[in-house]
């Protein structure tokens, strides 16, 4: 796993993502505005340009094409299409030595960028003997069918193919050619991912437990599906993130959203506005204005880092903390909208290198997560009166469905997910057929309300830590990481140290029989 136009403020997750169409209601005038969090959106749809645009000097990879069906599920002579994985052997200590393979679920965007910001799996393949993979999700970065994004994104007969059960069917085939191709039959696959992608990893777990030995999934949202979950949890842990640094801060931007409206409907409203945001076109409605502000909000609540970081947007450390400190710190006189240019352009433009701002993160409205999201990753998404900053509004499915049809001609499905890999009494259903799992979450995480925060078994265990935001464990580390954090990543290293130990175990009893 991590907009409001049927996307994921994300995903991808992660997850990087679902199509939630919502109506804000205010007192004077109501105001219909369809609106949902992606995991990831624009940030993973291609390889940064920053200056981690290109792979760090330590993770050294060759890019792979592997040629895969179009639908795994059916024997019709359906065109192939290319699958790019990037497939590392420096530290692999080889078949005969039993040599681990990490393999990294992708997510919804281009496998480098994922690469890129997953240094723990890098770090710790050393260590390990590891071989690694990163293989790209089917339908994002290079691995398109039909020849091309324009092709494969057509219609919905194209896109039918994009799903989450026919990409855990391109590991587990992916997997079985490597293993094959490098003599390497009984080495052990681990499986690993974040947002998006770790509910993935989680689900391969267990859906093909004799491909892989276990999975870590960081930040997985498995549970932010139909009646599991309260559909305002994210929205609710979003706003937290912004009180617990001030609720100062909280009340302006809870305020903010009126002040938008009311200046919007003035004469020059939205000139005002296209100037107080310093944005590179006029402003056209203020629903663009306010999805721009919460994709700030929720990103920021995501990647709300205890160091400076550039996962999404290069930011300092505690992000939301300068916001606020922005926000309530300006002098008197400054209106609430100006105050919120100030907080918002920590996000957007911290380096201070953009001139203005463009508002349209899809120009073309389509993208991969968003038909995901408007057939079987249907997230429902709320916003509370009492706790949350965000204009209050309910879920809606009805207009869910609506909007879907009328993007894709399709309906959607929210109960598949759940059907197809559990969700619903998820504790007894992973004690009795689960193992070898972690499910890491910090709380900081607005996508941690639909993760699993209680370890439910010695092998399906959950790492919560209450500083942590969006599968933080996975990322790089630095001289900067917090004790807590070293030690989480310890944990993880032991646990799959032993998943691995186990392995060897059982293979080495079957061959003395």
């Amino acid at each position: 796993m991590e907009e409001h136009r049927l996307s994921l403020r994300m995903s991808t997750l992660v997850f990087t993502l679902s199509i939630i169409i919502i109506v804000l209601s205010y007192p004077a005038q109501p105001l219909a505005l369809n609106h949902s969090p992606k995991f990831l959106g624009k940030f993973a749809a291609t390889a940064r340009t920053h200056s981690n645009s290109e792979p760090p000097p330590q993770f050294h990879y060759e890019k792979r094409y592997f040629q895969q069906r179009l639908d795994h599920f059916s024997f019709s002579e359906l065109p192939t299409f290319p699958q790019r994985y990037l497939i590392s052997t420096e530290h692999w200590v080889g078949p005969h030595r039993l040599g681990p393979i990490f393999f990294y679920c992708g997510n919804e965007g281009d496998i480098e960028w994922f690469a890129q910001n997953t240094g723990f799996v890098w770090e710790i393949a050393p260590r390990f003997g590891a071989m690694v993979v990163f293989p790209e999700h089917r339908y994002y970065g290079e691995s398109v069918p039909y020849g091309s994004a324009e092709e494969a994104y057509k219609n919905a007969t194209t896109l039918s193919y994009l799903t989450a059960e026919q990409a855990l069917a391109d590991f587990s085939v992916l997997i079985t050619y490597l293993k094959h191709n490098y003599s390497a039959k009984d080495c052990p696959v681990v499986l690993f991912g974040g947002s998006y992608g770790g509910m993935l990893a989680a689900w391969m777990r267990l859906k093909y437990p004799h491909i892989a030995v276990g999975a870590l999934a960081s930040s997985a949202p498995i549970l932010q599906f139909e009646d599991i979950v309260p559909p305002e949890t994210f929205y609710d842990l979003v706003s937290n993130a912004f009180k617990r640094e001030s609720f100062t801060c909280f009340n302006y931007i809870k305020q903010s959203w009126n002040e938008i409206a009311s200046t919007g409907q003035t004469n020059n409203g939205l000139e005002l506005l296209t100037k107080t945001f310093n944005l590179c076109q006029k402003l056209k409605r203020t629903k663009d204005l306010y999805d721009w502000a919460e994709a700030a909000y929720s990103y920021l609540a995501m990647v709300n880092y205890p160091y400076p970081a550039e996962f999404m947007m290069t930011l300092p450390e505690h992000p939301i903390r300068e916001v606020c400190r922005r926000i309530d710190g300006g002098p008197a006189g400054t209106s609430i909208l100006e105050r919120i240019y100030e907080g918002v352009n920590v996000y957007y433009n911290y380096t201070g290198e953009a001139k203005c701002f463009e508002l349209d993160d899809d120009p073309h409205g389509m993208s991969g997560w968003e038909w995901q999201a408007c057939t079987e990753m249907v997230m429902p998404m709320s916003s509370s009166q009492e706790s949350s900053m965000f204009p209050p509004y309910e879920y809606n499915y009805t207009s869910i469905q609506a909007e879907c049809l009328k993007k894709f001609g399709v309906k959607p499905r929210p109960r598949w997910i759940t059907t197809e890999f559990g969700g619903h009494d998820i504790h007894a259903t992973l004690k009795k057929f689960g193992s070898n799992i972690i499910f890491s979450n910090g709380l900081l995480d607005p996508w941690s309300g639909g993760g699993v925060l209680q370890n439910i078994s010695e092998s399906v265990v959950s790492l919560v830590t209450e500083e942590g935001a969006h599968h933080i464990d996975l990322r790089s580390s630095t001289k900067n990481d917090p004790d807590w954090l070293v030690e989480q990543r310890e944990t993880e290293i032991k646990l799959i140290e032993g998943w691995i130990s186990d392995y060897h175990q059982k293979n080495e009893a079957m061959f003395d029989m």
